[in-house]
């Protein structure tokens, strides 16, 4: 069971890394590049600290937070799907969902 909480951890890196990576290869000019490819993760990092880590400061709980999960997740994967590449946001969106199922059978 503790790996499947190794493995949500693994996904939350990769979603950070998958915002930055759609940023930075936007069609944009350089500075906007630098912004989205900056700011996306923080912002994520941001939400995700203060609602769903084990330390929120405001944390949610529920299907509020189900949905919080899912749309953070779906917008990593929405920005894989971006950056041109679709199989690995799918393959990414279905760990999401079979890591997120095991968090709620083993109540983790």
């Amino acid at each position: 069971m503790g790996i499947n909480l190794a493995i949500r951890f693994i996904l939350e890196i990769c979603a950070l890394v998958s915002l930055g990576y759609w940023g930075f290869h936007s069609d944009h000019g350089y500075m906007v590049k630098v912004l989205l490819g900056i700011g996306s993760p923080l912002l994520m990092a941001i939400i995700w600290g203060t609602f769903v880590s084990p330390k929120a400061s405001i944390p949610v709980r529920g299907i509020k937070r189900l949905l919080l999960e899912l749309i953070i997740f779906g917008f990593a994967a929405l920005a894989l799907y971006n950056a041109e590449h679709p199989v690995i946001a799918l393959f990414f969106l279905i760990l999401v969902i079979f890591n997120i199922l095991f968090l709620r059978i083993w109540e983790q």
